[in-house]
C-alpha cells in the first residue's frame, strides 16, 4: 500500500517540535479556552500558539453538510442545534482514524509552546504523547457545576453524557488540575506555577 493510501497520510505534516505542549481538557464552561488565552498573553503569541482539535472537526463537518464553519465556531444556538449529530459524526471519524483531528490541527502549529484547548478522549492524549514523547503536560480545568451554571451550562442530554465530556473524567492523572471558580488571584497563581515548569529550552 502505498503513503497517500494509508489512514495516517491525511495530510503533510509542516509543524516545527515544539518544547512544550499542554493539552487541555475540561467540563463544558469550564473556562478552557478562557485559561488558555491567559497563557498565550502571559507567553505572547510570538512564544504560544493555541490548537484546537474541534477546529478542523467543524471544517470539515460544515463541508460535508453545507453548513456555516463561523457558526459553529461560536457559542450561539446554531452550534448547539448541530451539536449532538456532529458529535456522532466526530467519533465515526475518530473509529476510522484516531489521529485525524489531531494531524489536522497541529499541521501548520510553528511555536515553541503549543496549547490544545480541547482534548476530550484518551486517545486524543495517547495520540501527542505518541507523536511528542515527554513534551506533553496534562492540565485539566475544573470549576463547580454551580459556577458552570452561571456561565450558561445547562445538562444537555447525548452531550454532557457522551464521551467528548466524560472521556477524560477517569483513567488519567493529570500533571496540574486548575481551579477556575472566578477566584482571580487564585487562578492566577495557579498558572504562574505552571508556566514556571515548563522547559526554556
Amino acid at each position: 500500500m502505498s503513503a497517500e493510501n494509508t489512514p495516517h497520510a491525511t495530510t503533510a505534516m509542516t509543524h516545527t517540535q515544539p518544547r512544550a505542549i499542554l493539552l487541555f481538557s475540561g467540563k463544558r464552561k469550564s473556562g478552557k479556552d478562557y485559561v488558555a488565552d491567559l497563557i498565550q498573553h502571559r507567553l505572547t503569541a510570538e512564544v504560544c500558539c493555541i490548537l484546537r482539535l474541534s477546529a478542523p472537526l467543524k471544517l470539515q463537518y460544515a463541508q460535508d453538510h453545507d453548513l456555516d464553519y463561523e457558526q459553529l465556531l461560536g457559542c450561539g444556538q446554531y452550534k448547539e442545534r448541530h451539536r449532538v449529530e456532529m458529535i456522532r459524526w466526530g467519533e465515526m471519524r475518530r473509529r476510522q482514524d484516531s489521529g485525524f483531528f489531531c494531524r489536522l490541527a497541529v499541521q501548520h502549529a510553528t511555536r515553541p509552546v503549543w496549547i490544545v484547548s480541547d482534548c476530550r478522549r484518551r486517545s486524543d492524549v495517547q495520540w501527542f504523547r505518541q507523536e511528542f514523547p515527554g513534551r506533553c503536560v496534562c492540565v485539566r480545568v475544573e470549576a463547580s457545576e454551580q459556577t458552570r451554571s452561571q456561565r450558561g451550562w445547562r445538562f444537555t442530554t447525548g452531550v454532557d453524557d457522551a464521551e467528548s465530556e466524560c472521556g477524560l473524567d477517569e483513567g488519567l492523572q493529570f500533571d496540574w488540575i486548575l481551579q477556575n471558580d472566578g477566584e482571580h488571584e487564585r487562578l492566577e497563581k495557579q498558572l504562574e506555577e505552571l508556566l514556571s515548569s515548563l522547559p526554556r529550552t
